[in-house]
């Protein structure tokens, strides 16, 4: 018996807890008000609270099927998607040519994030953003993360950003038209519009200069775009991945070395689009794939706001699609 209890444990099949939820919500009421946050705000939010057991079932029920690229581009690049960026660009032009000019992030990007994000704002999600954190950082599996982000909840909250009604977005956290983690909002948010208010909800000028700010801050270079589509020749690409790479992010372990345009037309893959004088990294394609990406510029700013390789050539393609409007 002992040995099933700690296989469970191992597993993640059976959670155990050190003291009751509401054991747990007057620790994180501690911490709060010792950082700073007020009482009136902490207990405003964290009285009565309760579990939202639907958090905890998406959390355990993350989907662990692998779409190919282009499935995954197909489902994300979308004629709507793509038709619907183009239109806002050119209805929100002189606001995104400013935020533009200010933080050098060019506009098509900015409108590539907002629509994948949410689908241009449309999308935000509907869950209490203090209840999921609460319930993420009571279940053990990521606690000190949740339990961090939470805190940082409450201190958006006290500094008056947004009401506790109207502070919602996706089941684990991320909120706003730019789907910002707490954390993610104390660091990069913007009030752009002078208000006094950081409102990645429902203003388009901070929800823009948010985004911007963090690829700014993500080291954003001006112009420098992020790859390109090629068409692959048939090779053990595997062959010339690098000794070592970026460990903060795990995407960067299927990428090539970096090289030279001139150096990839050597192998046989070559594109009109790249800087000649950069240097690119091929995303290892998966056994038969004929289309591939090279990728360099800006394209580790972009894994900075997702880690993902599918989700940062999306944005990029999304973007070029944007501009060419």
């Amino acid at each position: 018996m002992v040995r099933i209890l700690i296989f469970l444990l191992l597993t993640g099949a059976l959670q155990t807890y050190a003291a009751s939820f509401d054991d747990y919500l007057e620790d994180v009421r501690a911490r709060a008000v010792a950082e700073g946050v007020s009482e009136e705000t902490v207990d405003q939010v964290l009285l009565g609270l309760t579990v939202d057991e639907r958090v905890i079932r998406f959390d355990r029920r993350q989907p662990e099927f692998v779409q190919t690229f282009e499935e995954y581009l197909d489902a994300r690049v979308t004629d709507f998607r793509q038709e619907e960026g183009r239109r806002l660009l050119r209805q929100h032009a002189r606001l995104l040519q400013t935020i533009a000019d200010e933080y050098g992030v060019g506009a098509e990007y900015i409108v590539a994030f907002w629509g994948l994000e949410t689908s241009f704002g449309r999308y935000q999600g509907k869950y209490s953003i203090i209840r999921s954190l609460a319930t993420l950082g009571y279940d053990q599996r990521r606690s000190a993360f949740f339990t961090r982000e939470l805190i940082f909840a409450l201190k958006i909250l006290d500094e008056k950003h947004i009401s506790p009604e109207q502070f919602v977005g996706a089941w684990a956290g991320a909120m706003g038209q730019g789907q910002f983690m707490p954390s993610s909002f104390l660091r990069y948010a913007q009030d752009h519009d002078g208000d006094g208010r950081k409102d990645i909800w429902n203003s388009e000028a901070d929800v823009f200069a948010s985004i911007a700010n963090y690829l700014r801050e993500a080291g954003w270079k001006r112009g420098r775009g992020w790859g390109s589509r090629v068409e692959l020749v048939e090779q053990d690409w595997s062959e010339i991945k690098p000794d070592s790479w970026d460990t903060t992010c795990r995407a960067l372990r299927y990428h090539t070395r970096k090289m030279k345009p001139k150096a990839w037309a050597d192998l046989g893959i070559s594109s009109k689009s790249l800087n000649h004088d950069e240097l690119y990294s091929l995303i290892l394609p998966a056994e038969g794939d004929r289309t591939g990406y090279l990728v360099g510029g800006n394209f580790r700013a972009i894994l900075n706001y997702n880690c993902a390789n599918k989700y940062a050539v999306s944005v990029g393609l999304l973007a070029d699609i944007i501009r060419s409007s």
